[in-house]
């Protein structure tokens, strides 16, 4: 499977976004009964007896995965409810599993290196589906679904050009952290590190603390938590189970490499996201893949430049850098609006697109002052397939309104034309969910 066709299952999917991307949630009210293991097996899980010998490099990723599992054995009503709800979704292990080739190999990589159980590994599949583009009704963003209030507390980067709830890397550093910390904070229990990390510490601490008044027990299992927590540490074991025990589930899991999919590439500099795709010989989709944190047409000037691309590029993507004149760079003019200014006026003055400026400089409408100064970008690529688009006689111009349900993905299909060209045309972030009533403007195809 191409990273290309890994980002059309992250882009076409019928999974939802955010916290209820794993499956429909039972009426249910009630606590789960009790666990049959101990409270203390469950709270500090044992892990398995060492081997002899040392054992073979695991042939796929799963089967390392399943190696470290530890969790498995932990089952109460409310356990198999959330494993049953896995098992009713036929396209949910398939679809994670094309994700999992670009992203879960380095969240691994990660959870071992800090000695975390490695269930913690399997929580953006819970979280997110696997699927960084992810956004809940919340707001809560990403593989991890990091919430806006929590990235800003905590100094996650976010701006104009980059969202690092977004981004693989800084993500899941983040939410490791968060996790140590939490687990930290509630005596070196990871279902109350988990449970906090879902609705909140405030919540988490201030049920304990009256269970603790109460006279009654302050494991997990035993708090007064929201609806959504109480099934969110158990769908976590329950597919920790399905993983760990396929073949009982009647499950099988598409191999996914035990190997990095990515290598590190310097830009050099700001960037355009469409020439540095053209250097590394990729769709500007498969490279947004690797890189979704980088939400606009460029890479952002200020943070780290680098991309991540596929294992073998490197170094022909840097050797093409190398080669780049100041007019393959992003360049900048700072532009002082006069008096009767438009922004018509100014993108023919600078040859460049209204959407562009708009993007640029966060302008909603066409509303412009004098006095205000404007970033003026100059020799855009990202213009460009609007303007080969316009000049196409073979090519019409049509409105599109938003319908619900729709996506990039399905509006690309229905009318012949590539995703990249629709976020082009547009100006769209392409981390964004299509909002309902949303107008587009598609170039296509006569006849």
């Amino acid at each position: 499977m191409t990273i290309r066709g890994k980002l059309l299952a992250v882009l076409a999917s019928a999974i939802l976004a955010g916290c209820q991307t794993t499956g429909p949630i039972t009426d249910a009210e009630r606590q789960p009964e009790q666990a049959e293991e101990s409270v203390a097996s469950i709270l500090k899980p044992t892990p398995p007896p060492r081997a002899e010998k040392p054992l073979p490099p695991a042939k796929d990723l799963w089967e390392r995965i399943r190696r470290e599992l530890t969790w498995q054995s932990i089952h109460n009503s409310e356990v198999g409810k959330q494993r049953n709800n896995y098992l009713r979704q036929p396209d949910y292990i398939p679809v994670v599993a094309e994700r999992a080739g670009l992203y879960l190999h380095h969240i691994v990589e990660e959870v071992e290196r800090r000695g975390m159980p490695m269930e913690i590994a399997l929580l953006p599949l819970v979280e997110s589906a696997l699927n960084p583009f992810a956004v809940s009704s919340q707001k809560a963003a990403g593989l991890w679904q990091i919430m806006p209030a929590t990235a800003k507390h905590y100094g996650v980067t976010r701006n104009w050009w980059y969202d690092g709830r977004l981004d693989l890397r800084e993500s899941t550093e983040f939410a490791l952290d968060y996790l140590e910390r939490l687990h930290a904070e509630f005596d070196n229990d990871w279902l109350l590190a988990l449970a906090a990390y879902n609705s909140g510490k405030g919540r988490v601490g201030r049920a304990r603390a009256a269970n603790e008044k109460a006279g009654r027990p302050t494991d997990y299992w035993s708090l007064k938590l929201p609806r959504e927590t109480r099934h969110y540490v158990p769908r976590l074991i329950a597919l920790s189970a399905i993983i760990a025990y396929p073949d009982t589930f009647d499950v099988k899991l598409p191999h996914v490499p035990n190997a990095p999919a990515f290598e590190i590439a310097g830009t050099g500099g700001q960037i355009e996201m469409l020439r540095a795709a053209d250097l590394a010989g990729l769709e500007l989709a498969e490279l947004r893949a690797l890189n979704p944190g980088q939400i606009r047409w460029a890479t952002a000037p200020d943070q780290r430049q680098e991309l991540l691309l596929p294992i073998g590029l490197r170094s022909g993507f840097e050797q093409g850098v190398a080669l780049l004149g100041p007019d393959d760079r992003v360049t900048w003019q700072h532009y002082r609006i006069r008096r009767g200014d438009s922004l018509i006026r100014i993108a023919k003055q600078f040859d460049t697109e209204v959407g562009l400026l708009r993007e640029v400089n966060n302008i909603r409408g066409n509303l412009i002052r004098a006095g205000d100064t404007m970033m003026i970008p100059e020799g855009s690529a990202w213009a460009s397939s609007l303007a080969m688009a316009e000049s196409d006689a073979s090519r019409s111009q049509r409105g599109y309104r938003v319908r619900k349900g729709d996506s990039l993905y399905g509006i690309a299909v229905r009318f012949d034309v590539s995703i990249d060209d629709i976020i082009a045309w547009n100006a769209l972030d392409p981390g964004a969910y299509l909002q309902p009533g949303q107008r587009l403007t598609l170039y296509v195809r006569d006849g």
